[in-house]
């Protein structure tokens, strides 16, 4: 077994959502999911297919997230592994709960527009996500400032009333 480390290649701003699910189905239903749960979301999906012709399947709504979606899970090659690229303006938040119901998805592995590095095993078989690291260490503890910071930006984002 050899362990390898997959960065995440995306612009800064733009959000993901790594995952695992089992079944071919997966790439229509998280389509289905994302478009009922934000109607005009402009996303790109792709899923490494585990049996057969194993391809990377793939569907979406805007060009650049799927090309996205396409490279990175071509570079994970983790069998039934998804994953979304959400374009600028669109947040994992709104779509996580829509996500964890669709019947093929097995687990969330992360979901961030932090720079991210994936944990992968290979064996003779294949390929396998064996965790995220998510961004960086903490530097500290928050102190008021850092609350008020906070609790500030929830607001401005419209996620916290007044």
């Amino acid at each position: 077994m050899e362990l390898k480390i997959v960065t995440v290649e995306k612009p800064e701003t733009v959000n993901f959502i790594l995952g695992q699910s089992h079944f071919i189905k997966t790439v229509e239903d998280i389509h289905e999911a994302l478009v009922n749960t934000v109607p005009g979301i402009k996303f790109g999906l792709a899923f490494c297919e585990a049996s057969g012709d194993c391809l990377v399947r793939w569907s979406g709504t805007d060009p650049e997230m799927i090309e996205l979606a396409q490279k990175n899970a071509l570079a994970l090659s983790a069998g039934h592994s998804f994953i979304i690229f959400l374009a600028s303006g669109f947040y994992p938040l709104n779509v996580l709960n829509s996500l964890k119901t669709v019947p093929e998805v097995v687990r969330i592995f992360c979901a961030t527009a932090n720079p991210a590095q994936v944990i992968v095993a290979e064996t003779e078989q294949g390929c396998g996500i064996l965790g995220v690291i998510d961004g960086f260490r903490p530097k500290g503890i928050e102190d008021e400032k850092g609350i008020g910071w906070r609790k500030n930006i929830l607001r401005q984002f419209g996620y916290k009333l007044g």
